[in-house]
């Protein structure tokens, strides 16, 4: 008997393979990229609660969102005051590498309320929550369902 063992893989058993791995990435790949976002969300989401912390805690200071403890040396603008806006803890998510969201803050009456805004950019420009809002009486909001995108 001249039995010839060959070893390797055929074509055939290599293609069934390749299919099993590509039905297995199509299915993989959508549930990462969703991980991906909500991650990145909730990242943008912490973002606008440390700022919102500052905030608070400098109204307890100042009695105002806005610094109006540190005069502006600015000769252009006499009597103003420096604003918190530019000395946010975070201006954008996350805070090292590309930014997801940038984050700015927009003060009203006064100076006596807030709304914080973290909109989508880079590889999130395209999320279904759009801009996330977070104001100073705690209202949450987004451009999507606020439920799902604050959840």
């Amino acid at each position: 008997m001249n039995a010839k063992h060959t070893l390797g893989f055929t074509l055939v058993e290599l293609m069934i393979t390749v299919a099993i791995l590509g039905i297995l990435a199509s299915i993989a790949y959508p549930g990462y990229r969703d991980y991906v976002i909500r991650a990145n969300r909730a990242d943008a989401r912490a973002a606008l609660v440390e700022n919102a912390q500052f905030l608070e805690r400098n109204f307890t200071v100042a009695n105002s969102y806005r610094d109006t403890t540190t005069p502006d040396t600015d000769p252009d603008n006499p009597g103003a005051f420096v604003s918190t806006s530019g000395q946010l803890p975070r201006k954008k998510s996350p805070e090292s590498g590309a930014a997801k969201y940038d984050i700015t803050v927009a003060f009203s009456n006064n100076g006596r309320g807030f709304t914080l805004s973290a909109a989508p950019t880079g590889s999130m420009a395209g999320d279904a929550c759009g801009t996330l809002t977070l104001t100073h009486t705690g209202l949450r909001g987004a451009g999507g369902d606020v439920a799902k995108c604050w959840n």
